[in-house]
């Protein structure tokens, strides 16, 4: 029994249970349906997000820091696309068909991620001779040795960072200690063919992320009756779904990505995204007729020849994919294109506000950009999960959850990895073994598995204060998300002094760091869009939602930047010196914590200013100017 899935199921029973009873009883059918379809693809997303750094630095070795900026353009277009898949569903085809063609798209996408090829290898010349790494084990159990007459040798790095060969025999063709200077690291077996799928595959899913992920929300607002008292309960219960796949993604493929291979840890998350499509094309009839185009004979109408609009929308989609392809790989041009669109758009709204708006419009759309500004801080750090926290995970925490066996019940129990079993002498037939494993990508489940505990605690403390106005206003939910994110982070220097021999530090830090990062994101997540709907002039409501979203694929782009600063040189994917690699990520985690603890601050001492701002925007029923 693992012990990391039987917790995973008791959380999932303790949460699960009433919100099942709550979906079976006083909501349309079609919340099911959502429900399902939408676990299932933040499975997949989160799944091939948990083991996607890894893959990048150990499998294709790509070094940390390229690996980051990759991650960032991933991340950074995940969240821009759905804006076209949006537009597209609200003007033609209509949320139902928008979901369905981006379903499609990812389960081709991920599936095909799981077409990994071989392995690049590391080479390492000297005086002209070339040696290769022989590299094993995936996430924290990455080991890559040098083999010299062929023979494998453990390598490291010196206190003055030359390359060491340990136990390297003194007649070898190459000394010890090698100084940076006199050797060159390189990569050979790269196959452009299986990179070039990798890429294509990322860009299928960033294609079908944007065709599904703002549509299949949408439907859910569309199951219910303008006014419905079950409409707010039911995205609650919908966003469970959402957290609850983020969830058990990372724990199981996170476990086979890292026990069996990436292609399974890959390919799960593509069956997964295969049973959310399943679930949403059998599950048409209970959606009632909601979700499909606005206007049916425009879309079937002939544009070219034969073609009909719909199918000129998903043929052209379908071309937008090389795209993509192009840009994903490139994180330089992604940088540029984001920057231009955000000052373009902040130009635009500087405009707007001092040529078409009266005072209190102008306030409002004022604190509109304030928000977004915090709204960037607080993702650029709390991104970082998918990336330099994982490596960090990997390279300098105690992973093991316990150190040693831990035998109970005079030995009927015991508690231990595999290799702890094994150097014990313990024979797992003689005891009822609980496997202790927790890997690198599986701490990503911390914040989906935090989310589950305390969604519906804030939500009863967030609904208690409004009952006595005493609801905090958004500018103070948006600087206590700061301080926490922040906070998060600086706990990990205090960690740091607990570090152990290996430079790791205890799981518990890692534990309370992602729990402050999800009691931000609680106090954040759920009044952003909110705010942007009630700040902006009707005018512009859905140009300062793009703007919004504009702003969070910035952040995924900063975030994978930031990710390469706290990058520290690795060989075959394994890092040559944790404690420089230590070093490296604390510098970074302190700097931005410290930063955004400062402008959280900052956000708590605006808050009696920038609250008039709103002019009463987060009143029942204030009006909305044009």
């Amino acid at each position: 029994m693992n012990i990391v899935i039987a917790v995973g199921i008791l959380v999932t029973l303790v949460t699960g249970i009433p919100v099942l009873l709550q979906l079976l009883k006083g909501h349309p059918r079609g919340l099911i349906i959502c429900f399902l379809a939408e676990m299932w693809e933040r499975f997949s997303y989160y799944g091939m997000r948990a083991i996607l750094i890894f893959y990048l630095t150990q499998h294709f070795l790509f070094d940390p820091k390229a690996a980051s900026g990759h991650y960032g353009s991933y991340t950074a277009l995940v969240y821009l696309v759905p804006l076209i898949g949006g537009f597209l569903a609200d003007k033609w085809l209509g949320t139902r068909k928008a979901v369905a063609f981006g379903a499609v798209l990812l389960v081709a996408g991920h599936l095909a991620m799981a077409i990994e090829g071989k392995p690049a290898v590391q080479t390492l010349t000297y005086q002209g001779a070339t040696y290769e790494f022989q590299a094993e084990g995936r996430g924290q159990n990455r080991e890559a040795k040098l083999v010299v007459d062929g023979k494998a040798y453990e390598v490291a790095a010196t206190k003055v960072g030359d390359f060491e060969i340990k136990g390297l025999p003194a007649n070898a063709p190459l000394p010890a200690v090698l100084p940076k200077a006199d050797y060159k690291l390189d990569v050979a077996g790269r196959d452009p063919l299986y990179l070039n799928i990798f890429w294509f595959s990322l860009s299928l899913i960033i294609l079908g992320v944007g065709f599904l992920k703002p549509n299949i929300s949408t439907i859910v607002g569309q199951l219910y009756p303008q006014g419905d008292p079950r409409r707010d309960p039911g995205f609650t219960l919908y966003y469970y779904g959402i957290n609850l796949g983020s969830f058990w993604a990372s724990i199981l493929c996170g476990l086979l990505g890292v026990n069996v291979g990436w292609w399974a840890g890959f390919g799960l998350a593509g069956v997964g995204m295969l049973a959310g499509f399943i679930v949403f094309v059998l599950g048409k009839p209970w959606l009632d007729g909601k979700a499909e185009p606005p206007e049916p004979k425009v879309l079937k109408e002939k544009v070219a020849g034969p073609i009909n609009r719909e199918l000129a929308i998903y043929g052209l989609s379908l071309v937008g994919l090389v795209g993509i392809f192009f840009l994903v790989q490139f994180n330089a041009i992604v940088g540029v294109a984001l920057n231009i669109g955000i000052l373009a758009s902040l130009g635009y709204i500087g405009f707007f506000m001092f040529t078409k708006c009266a005072k209190e419009e102008r306030e409002r759309l004022a604190l509109a950009v304030f928000l977004i500004f915090g709204a960037v801080v607080f993702w650029t750090l709390f991104e970082q999960a998918g990336s330099s926290l994982s490596l960090f995970a990997a390279t300098n925490v105690q992973l093991d959850l316990v150190r040693e066996p831990l035998r109970l019940f005079s030995g009927a129990v015991t508690l231990a990895t595999p290799d702890q079993l094994a150097k014990a002498g313990i024979d797992a037939a003689s005891t009822f073994w609980v496997d202790t494993s927790f890997n690198a990508p599986q701490t990503q489940a911390l914040n989906a598995g935090w989310i589950l505990i305390f969604a519906p605690v804030f939500a009863a403390v967030w609904t208690f204060l409004g009952a006595r106005g005493k609801d905090p206003n958004p500018v103070i939910k948006f600087g206590l998300a700061l301080i926490q994110v922040g906070a998060g982070f600086l706990l990990l220097q205090w960690g740091s002094t607990f570090a152990d021999g290996a430079f790791k530090l205890p799981l518990i830090f890692l534990v309370l760091m992602y729990m402050l990062h999800t009691t931000g994101e609680l106090c954040m997540s759920p009044v952003g869009l909110s705010q942007m709907t009630k700040l902006s002039p009707a005018s512009v409501v859905s140009f300062m939602m793009a703007v919004w979203f504009l702003a969070v694929a910035i952040a995924q782009w900063v975030g994978g930047k930031i990710a390469g600063l706290a990058a520290t040189e690795t060989v075959g994917g394994q890092v040559l010196d944790p404690g420089a690699a230590l070093a490296a990520s604390l510098k970074v985690f302190n700097i931005i914590g410290l930063v955004a603890v400062a402008i959280g601050i900052g956000f708590l001492l605006l808050s009696p200013v920038l609250k008039k701002w709103s002019h009463g925007a987060d009143n029942v029923g204030a009006p909305k100017k044009a």
